[in-house]
């Protein structure tokens, strides 16, 4: 296993092909993503880079060689024929309501309008945010601060999603957000 940031999928079904990380080395030293292929989709785990907690040193790197280098690799996949779907720590909290305080965020790594912009870039190629398509109103993070006792007062953001092919949201029937369940800072 190599990189730092590891990412897993366990399934009970046994997949066609596994791809490991997404064809660049520049990227794929850090271990971010594993792909299945299944029989009638990709599924694709990721934890996306962080662009930089507070200096905000790798913003550029992130939208700028990341985001279009991953966003490339999975519209070859779907290019294949097979719709997909992304699940992980995609590093943004895409709108307003996805952040607890969205005033003064702006600066934050996460809410950058950049990395917004870049996420939202990503959805209009064809690609569904199952959560907030499903519950467009919904106020539910996926992580807390370890500071300032985030999580007991829940202030957090939504960064964990699930994002799947336009051509396939039809078959969602359910996105859940469990934020009682402990085991992390998401």
């Amino acid at each position: 296993m190599k990189g730092y940031a590891g990412t897993a999928i366990f399934s009970k079904v046994k997949p066609l092909n596994v791809i490991y990380d997404i064809g660049h080395e520049e990227h794929d030293k850090e271990g971010r993503t594993i792909t299945f292929e299944f029989e009638k989709f990709y599924l694709i785990s990721c934890y996306v880079p962080n662009a930089g907690a507070r200096t905000l040193d790798r913003l550029d790197y992130r939208v700028g060689k990341w985001d279009k280098d991953f966003q490339t690799f999975i519209a070859n996949l779907e290019a294949k024929g097979k719709p997909v779907i992304l699940c992980g720590d995609l590093n943004v909290a895409y709108q307003d309501i996805d952040i607890h305080q969205p005033k003064g965020a702006e600066k934050c790594a996460g809410f950058t309008p950049q990395e917004r912009k870049s996420f939202g870039e990503f959805l209009d190629k064809g690609y569904v945010d199952t959560f907030r398509h499903l519950h467009p109103g919904e106020k539910k993070f996926s992580y807390w601060s370890a500071m300032r006792n985030s999580r007991e007062n829940n202030k957090g953001w939504r960064l964990d999603y699930f994002v799947v092919s336009k051509s396939i949201i039809s078959n969602v029937t359910e996105s859940t957000i469990h934020q009682d369940v402990m085991g992390s800072d998401h």
